[in-house]
């Protein structure tokens, strides 16, 4: 079996637009991450044990159901029931949904992290508790938690190939597509895993200087 550089030429646009598709399912499920993450963080900070009990149970859940089937409940099975999403939004939320669960847990970490004195100098400060929240505990706690939030982000766009369970012709997709028209899997195939190292080896190093300048300052 040997290499055709010119067959892999070919093939690098349909890669690209692929790629293009798995970097906007990874940025916008990351984001989704990041935001359902701290609300379940909070929640489970619940004065009421109904509220953080519920919140511990249903993200556990979310944490211990594999992805794929996740992804297939919320684009095959919620039509059903009058919830229909497209393709590349049902990955975005399943994606975002299933790691919000991870970074969850990296926010209470961080949020526990912080130094009891900080929260008794609010306290006697008589800061609002949205002033605590925003302008002393999360500042420090974030600080704390970037190295393994920026972890998520490159586990989450490793798991993008999943996406194509549901038809989203992502990376993988497309390598497979240009494979399946071509009876020549050995190029695409290739190519899309070097172009899968570049994105997460670029990614692990801007997120190392990231750290660098926030989380250790």
């Amino acid at each position: 079996m040997s290499w055709d550089w010119h067959y892999s030429g070919q093939v690098i646009p349909d890669l690209l637009d692929g790629l293009r598709v798995t970097v906007i399912a990874t940025l916008l499920g990351y984001l989704i991450a990041l935001a359902l993450g701290l609300v379940w963080a909070l929640l489970r900070r619940s004065p009421y044990a109904v509220v953080s009990r519920t919140v511990r149970w249903v993200t556990e859940f979310v944490r211990s159901t594999p992805l794929l089937v996740q992804l297939f409940f919320i684009f095959y099975v919620l039509p059903s029931w009058g919830i229909t999403l497209g393709a590349l939004t049902a990955g975005i939320v399943g994606l975002g949904l299933h790691y919000s669960t991870y970074t969850a847990e990296v926010y209470r970490a961080g949020i526990e992290d912080v130094p009891r004195g900080q929260w008794e100098a609010a306290t006697a400060l008589n800061l609002p508790r949205r002033r605590v929240w925003l302008g002393v505990i999360l500042p420090q706690a974030v600080r704390r938690i970037i190295p393994t939030l920026g972890n998520y982000l490159i586990a989450l766009f490793k798991d993008t190939p999943f996406l194509l369970g549901i038809t989203v012709t992502e990376l993988l997709g497309s390598a497979y597509d240009a494979g399946a028209h071509s009876l020549k899997y050995l190029e695409p195939i290739t190519v899309a895993g070097l172009f899968f190292i570049v994105v997460s080896v670029a990614s692990s190093l801007a997120l190392r200087r990231l750290e660098h300048r926030y989380a250790t300052n």
